[in-house]
C-alpha cells in the first residue's frame, strides 16, 4: 500500500503547482543602519531606577489584575490547545461504540424467519481504530504552524506586559510632573500672597496705589490657576493608572503622593545595536507568526497528496440481547483508506495561493514591525538628548528671569519702580519654571520610552515553554 501511494503521488507531482518564493522578503539589520555593538542588558524591573517604592507596587498590582493581560494568558491557552488537538491527530485514535434497539425486523427481506416479522433487540458494540499514516507530512506540518501560534502567542503576551508596565511608568510620570508643577505653584502661591499683603500695609500708608494690587493680585491669581491646572492634571493622571490597574474608583485614594527624586535618571544607551531585533517580544511574535504561516504553506501544498488512513474494528453484533454474548456474535476487520484529489474546481490552488498571501503577509507584518522598532528606539534618543539640551538652555532662562525678577523687586520696594512693571517678569519666571519642570520630566518619560523600545529586559535565551 505504501509503495503503491508513492507511485501515486509521484504520478500526480506534476499536477502540483509550483512552488514560488515569497514576494516579500524579511528586512535584516543591515538594512536598517543597525550598529553592530552587542545589546546592552535592560533590567527587567528597569523602572527600579526611579527609586519609588510605590511606582512598584502599582506595576506589581497591574501585572496582576489587568484585563489587558487576562486576555493575553487566555489567548496563550487558546493557542496550546490548538497545538494540543494538532498532535492529537497525529497518532492512532481508537474509538467505542455501542448501541442497542427494538426493531420490527421485516419478514420479506434478508433475515427469515423466525426472526424476520418479529420485534427483535439488535445489539452492536465495537472498538474502532483510525490512524492516518501521515505519509507525505501534512499533519507534521500542521503540528509545527500550531507550535509557532502558541509561541507567538506567549511573546505577545510577554510585549502586552511590558506594553502595560511602560503605560504606567509614563503615566505616573505624568502625576509626578504635575505634583512637582503643584508644588512650583504653591510656593509661588506663598509668595505673591504675602506680596499681595504687604501691598495692602502699604497701601493704608500711601505707598501704594490700587493700581499696584491689581498688579498684585493678577500675578497671584496666575499661579493659583497653575495649581489648579495641576491637580487636575494629577487628577487624570492617577485615574489613567486606576483604569491601567484595572482597578476602580476607590484605587486613585491608594496613590499618595510621589518619591521619584528630582535628579534620578535611567542610564540607557545612546545607539540603536543590531541585536534590538532580537531583544523585543513583539518582532519575536511576528517571526514566530512567519513560521507558522511558512507550516500553514507547508499543509496546502501536502493537500495536494493523497491521504492514507489505516481503519481496524472488534466486537459484537447480534439479534437478541442473550446472543450478544455468544462467541459467534464477535466480529473484526481492518483495512486501508486512500484519499486522492482528483477535480476540487481549483478550491487547493485556491487555497495554497491564500497561504502564500498569508506568508507574504505575516513577513510584511515583521518588517513593519522591525521598521517601526527602530524609528521608537531612535526617536527614543532623540528626545533624550533633546530634552537634556533644551532643560539645560530652559535653566538658564530661569536664572536669567529670576535674576531680572529680584532686581525688580528691588527697584519696587525702593520706590523707583512700579509693581505693574513686575508683571512681566514674574509671569515669565513662573511659566519658565513650569516649563523647566515638564523638561525633567519629559526627558526620564523619553528614556522610559526607549527601555521599552530595547525590549524592557525581554530574554529570547529563555525561550518559550508549551
Amino acid at each position: 500500500m505504501t509503495i503503491l501511494a508513492l507511485v501515486t503521488a509521484t504520478a500526480l507531482a506534476a499536477c502540483v503547482p509550483a512552488d514560488t518564493r515569497p514576494a516579500v522578503s524579511q528586512k535584516a539589520p543591515a538594512d536598517l543602519g543597525l550598529a553592530g555593538a552587542p545589546m546592552p542588558q535592560v533590567d527587567a524591573q528597569w523602572w527600579h531606577a526611579l527609586g519609588d517604592p510605590q511606582l512598584d507596587r502599582i506595576v506589581a498590582e497591574a501585572v496582576a489584575g489587568s484585563p489587558t493581560l487576562d486576555i493575553a494568558a487566555a489567548r496563550v491557552r487558546q493557542a496550546q490547545a490548538a497545538l494540543a488537538a494538532n498532535k492529537a491527530a497525529d497518532g492512532p485514535n481508537v474509538t467505542f461504540t455501542a448501541d442497542g434497539t427494538g426493531q420490527r425486523l421485516s419478514g420479506n427481506y434478508i433475515i427469515p424467519p423466525p426472526y424476520g416479522g418479529t420485534v427483535r433487540f439488535l445489539g452492536d458494540a465495537t472498538a474502532n481504530l483510525a490512524w492516518n499514516l501521515d505519509l507525505f507530512g501534512r499533519q507534521k506540518a500542521a503540528i509545527a504552524g500550531a507550535r509557532a501560534s502558541a509561541e507567538a502567542a506567549a511573546l505577545d503576551a510577554a510585549a502586552a506586559r511590558l506594553m502595560l508596565e511602560g503605560a504606567i511608568v509614563s503615566t505616573y510620570l505624568e502625576v509626578v510632573r504635575a505634583e512637582r508643577q503643584a508644588a512650583l505653584a504653591q510656593r509661588t502661591i506663598a509668595a505673591r500672597t504675602q506680596s499681595l499683603q504687604l501691598t495692602d500695609v502699604r497701601i493704608r500708608s500711601n505707598l501704594a496705589s490700587k493700581l499696584d494690587r491689581e498688579a498684585a493680585g493678577t500675578l497671584l491669581a496666575q499661579a493659583q490657576l497653575a495649581l489648579a491646572r495641576a491637580e487636575a492634571a494629577r487628577a487624570l493622571a492617577v485615574n489613567a493608572l486606576a483604569a491601567l490597574a484595572g482597578r476602580g474608583a476607590d484605587y486613585p485614594a491608594t496613590i499618595a503622593a510621589t518619591q521619584v527624586p528630582v535628579d534620578v535618571s535611567l542610564a540607557l544607551p545612546a545607539t540603536i545595536p543590531a541585536d534590538l531585533l532580537a531583544r523585543r517580544a513583539d518582532i519575536a511574535a511576528a517571526q514566530a507568526r512567519i513560521a507558522a504561516a511558512a507550516a500553514g504553506k507547508l499543509v496546502a501544498r501536502r493537500a495536494f497528496y493523497p491521504d492514507i488512513n489505516l481503519t481496524a474494528l472488534a466486537g459484537v453484533q447480534a439479534i437478541g440481547i442473550a446472543n450478544m454474548f455468544k462467541g459467534d456474535s464477535s466480529v473484526a476487520g481492518g483495512g486501508a483508506a486512500i484519499h486522492l484529489p482528483i477535480f476540487d474546481n481549483g478550491r487547493l490552488k485556491a487555497d495554497l495561493a491564500g497561504a502564500t498571501a498569508g506568508l507574504d503577509l505575516a513577513i510584511a507584518d515583521y518588517n513593519q514591525k522591525v521598521v517601526g522598532a527602530v524609528r521608537e528606539s531612535a526617536d527614543a534618543i532623540t528626545k533624550i538628548r533633546a530634552a537634556e539640551t533644551e532643560r539645560a538652555r530652559q535653566a538658564e532662562v530661569v536664572r536669567g528671569y529670576s535674576e531680572t525678577a529680584r532686581l525688580n523687586h528691588i527697584r519696587v520696594s525702593s520706590g523707583l519702580a512700579s509693581r505693574l512693571d513686575l508683571i512681566d517678569t514674574d509671569v515669565r519666571l513662573l511659566d519658565a519654571q513650569l516649563a523647566e519642570t515638564n523638561l525633567a520630566i519629559d526627558a526620564l518619560t523619553a528614556r522610559a520610552q526607549l527601555a521599552q523600545a530595547l525590549g524592557g529586559g525581554f530574554d529570547p535565551s529563555r525561550g518559550i515553554t508549551q
